[in-house]
C-alpha cells in the first residue's frame, strides 16, 4: 500500500464521525400532545386530525431552522397521546410535564418550551389574603381536573389545601360566582379567556403572583428512531434561543386571540 492509499484511508477514517452524524440526522418528526390545552395546544376545528396552538407554532419554527419536517397530529386525549409517544409510535410530546414516571420512557429537552403560570382567582371584593400557597390553607378552592400542576405543588395541594376538582374551568368559575368556593386555580391565559367568554371578567380578580409555574417540555420517546444526541442538543439550543427572544410570548398571545375567535358560545369555554 503506497503513501497515497494510506492517506486516503486515514482521511476516510477521519470523516466517518462526520458522515455518521449527517446520516443520523432526523428528517421528519411526528409529534403530539394534549388536545384540550389552549392556547398552547388544541384540535384544529378545520382539520381535527391535527393540533394547533402556541406550542405547535414554536416547535415548527424551531424544527424548520434545523431542516426537519414536522407533523403535529391528534392522538386522542392526553393520556392516549402520552401512550403513543411512550410506545414509540410517535416521536415526541410537545407539552410533557416533568415527572419521575416520565423519565422512564422519555428524554426531556431543557429548558421547557413554555411555562404555564397558574394564578389564584377570587371575587374582586374578596378579603382572602394571598401571598404564599400556605395562605390558602383553611379556604375552599376549585381547580379543573385537567389542570397540569407541577408534581411538587400537586403533592402540596393534596396534603395542605381543600381543592375541589371540577370537570373544567367553566364549572370551577361558576362555583366561585355562586360562593360555593373562595378561589379558583387556573392558568393565566386559559383563565383569562374563560372569564371573558363567560362575561364575568368584571366580577373576578386574578392575583398577580403565580402559585405554580409548571414547565411544558419537549419530550422524545426512548423508542423514537430520531432520539439521538444531535437532535436533543440542537433542540436544547433552540429552546434556549426561544426563551430569550420574546417569540414565546408573541406566539401565546397570537394563539390566545386565535382560540378566542373560535369560541362561539359561552359554554364552549376552555376545559383545561
Amino acid at each position: 500500500m503506497d503513501v497515497r492509499q494510506v492517506g486516503r484511508m486515514l482521511l476516510g477514517l477521519a470523516l466517518l464521525p462526520v458522515l455518521a452524524e449527517a446520516a443520523g440526522k432526523c428528517e421528519r418528526l411526528v409529534v403530539t400532545g394534549s388536545p384540550d390545552a389552549p392556547p398552547y395546544l388544541w384540535r384544529d376545528p378545520a382539520d381535527p386530525g391535527h393540533l394547533i396552538g402556541a406550542s405547535a407554532d414554536l416547535f415548527q419554527q424551531a424544527a424548520q431552522g434545523l431542516g426537519i419536517k414536522v407533523e403535529v397530529l391528534y392522538a386522542g386525549k392526553r393520556s392516549e397521546a402520552q401512550d403513543e409517544v411512550r410506545a414509540g409510535r410517535m416521536d415526541m410530546l410537545l407539552d410533557a410535564p416533568l415527572t419521575l414516571a416520565g423519565l422512564l420512557s422519555l428524554d426531556y429537552i431543557h429548558p421547557p418550551l413554555v411555562r404555564n403560570d397558574y394564578l389564584v382567582w377570587t371575587h374582586k371584593d374578596s378579603n382572602l389574603a394571598y401571598e404564599t400557597p400556605a395562605d390558602l390553607h383553611g379556604h375552599v378552592g376549585a381547580v379543573s381536573q385537567k389542570a397540569r400542576l407541577s408534581e411538587t405543588f400537586d403533592t402540596f395541594a393534596q396534603q395542605q389545601l381543600n381543592l375541589e376538582r371540577q370537570p373544567g374551568l367553566t364549572h370551577a368559575f361558576q362555583k366561585l360566582l355562586l360562593g360555593e368556593v373562595e378561589y379558583v386555580l387556573a392558568g393565566r391565559y386559559s383563565g383569562m379567556a374563560t372569564v371573558q367568554t363567560l362575561g364575568i371578567a368584571d366580577d373576578l380578580l386574578a392575583r398577580p403572583l403565580p402559585i405554580d409555574q409548571p414547565g411544558l417540555f419537549l419530550a422524545v420517546s426512548h423508542d423514537s428512531a430520531c432520539n439521538e444526541p444531535w437532535l436533543r442538543g440542537q433542540l436544547a439550543k433552540k429552546m434556549t434561543e426561544l426563551r430569550i427572544s420574546g417569540l414565546t410570548e408573541a406566539a401565546v398571545q397570537r394563539n390566545l386571540e386565535r382560540w378566542k375567535a373560535q369560541l362561539q358560545q359561552p359554554l364552549s369555554a376552555p376545559k383545561q
